[in-house]
């Protein structure tokens, strides 16, 4: 541009109209930028690589510098075309249904299994609303809720007899993907499992309690036993009253997993089957003086089965019992919360190590296998509150550090709550 106008400027003082010469250099030079301009609009609008515009000057390095970019971005676009092809045939060839969800969770894309498993159609059913094609009551309650960390089971819309585990999780902004397996097979050997247990567990009833009898008889006439006999026989004994506990809560617990989540049931007196079983836990502490309080809304009450209630509340109390020291101070608090209610007992215990609190609800399991037994522990008390809560749609939550005692929050929803008509107190206070 300078170059230009030291050209015009010349020529104008040799021909004696140097402004005249001036504005037509600079006019001459707009229009040779309005050109290049229209060039690469025209260039971008055909998106034509091989009709690249030729120019010089600035207009040149312009060019070669969108090309280079235009060029790179292509490259990146056909890498990420491979890779989308790539996971399409990779999701395609998933042995297990899966559904791409968009926004307001419309289908995007399947996999022929849920075409098989879920009853979807190409033709029809893409861009369509999940919920409207998975009517499962239960599917539909996991959908509004967003989803979740365990997936659920319900049946095939297409074969109510093969039985699905359905997981939703979240991906991206706006998108879930929704997987589906067939476990039929596996709920098959659940059921026989359970079936097992019942009719094992059912089956032991009548010779425990036979056996029970004889020992019991045995041990009131104690003295009449033989002096090696009597340590024996009170052990006989001990270990059959620990095996017809063991018993009784296996078919509990089998009860619970056939009976599905429970009906209205009745109106259970929470703060007064609290109050029963504070005094059965200040029974069993005996000698050890153990501080046994209890803070309860009296007008917070449950729609529920009451054996069931009362064994997880007494389940978590008891074992507060037989794991704290003697002087120590166990809290039991039944209170509202912002999901509905929580029930929490803290104990001054000796805690829980972390790795051992993602088991505790196991079947059996135990942390210290000689001081359960000891005490007379079935391994089963924390998968009943478990079940318990599952049945109730609520959930435990397990706090503890050694050597400082631990924290066991059970926490229900509003909809299994009622109340009675009674003024109401403030929360208790946070016994964490």
């Amino acid at each position: 541009m300078i170059l230009v106008a030291l050209l015009a400027l010349l020529l104008g003082w040799v021909v004696g109209h140097v402004l005249l010469f001036l504005l037509l250099a600079m006019l001459g030079y707009l229009v040779w930028h309005l050109y290049n301009l229209s060039r690469l609009q025209r260039w971008l609008r055909r998106a034509e690589l091989s009709s690249l515009p030729v120019s010089s000057g600035i207009w040149g390095s312009a060019f070669d510098g969108i090309y280079r970019l235009r060029e790179g971005s292509l490259r990146r676009r056909k890498r990420l075309n491979r890779l989308l092809k790539r996971f399409y045939k990779l999701a395609a060839a998933l042995p297990d249904a899966t559904v791409m969800l968009g926004e307001y969770d419309t289908i995007e894309w399947y996999n022929k299994p849920a075409q098989k498993l879920l009853g979807l159609q190409p033709s029809t059913d893409v861009g369509q609303h999940i919920g409207n094609l998975l009517r499962h009551p239960v599917f539909r309650a996991y959908l509004d809720k967003g989803g979740g960390d365990e997936p659920i089971e319900i049946p095939s819309p297409e074969d109510e007899t093969v039985i699905l585990s359905v997981h939703l999780v979240s991906y991206g902004k706006n998108r879930r993907l929704l997987t589906a397996r067939d476990i039929t097979r596996l709920h098959q050997l659940e059921q026989m499992r359970r079936g097992f247990v019942a009719d094992v567990s059912h089956e032991l009833r009548t010779p425990l309690t036979v056996i029970s009898g004889y020992l019991e008889s045995m041990t009131d006439s104690a003295e009449e036993l033989p002096r090696d006999w009597q340590r024996s026989v009170v052990l006989m004994e001990q270990q059959t009253q620990r095996m017809q506990h063991i018993v009784t809560d296996l078919l509990f617990l089998a009860r619970m997993e056939n009976g599905g989540q429970p009906g209205g049931g009745e109106v259970i007196d929470v703060p007064t089957l609290l109050a029963v079983i504070q005094e059965d836990a200040i029974m069993l502490s005996g000698d050890n003086e153990q501080r046994i309080s209890l803070d309860a809304d009296p007008a917070l009450l449950i729609k529920g089965e009451y054996e069931e209630l009362r064994s997880l509340f007494s389940n978590l109390i008891f074992n507060a019992v037989q794991y704290t020291p003697a002087g120590g101070e166990i809290r039991i608090c039944w209170r509202r919360s912002e999901q509905g209610a929580r029930f929490e007992v803290k104990d001054s215990g000796q805690g829980i190590a972390a790795h051992h609190i993602p088991r505790l609800t196991e079947r059996f399991y135990r942390i210290d296998v000689g001081r359960s037994r000891e005490k007379g522990g079935t391994g089963l008390g924390l998968a009943i509150v478990k079940h318990v809560m599952n049945r109730y749609q609520g959930y435990l939550e397990i706090g503890s550090e050694v050597g400082k005692g631990s924290l066991f929050s059970c926490y229900f929803p509003a909809e299994v709550l009622t109340s009675r008509l009674l003024p109401r107190n403030p929360d208790c206070a946070d016994v964490t």
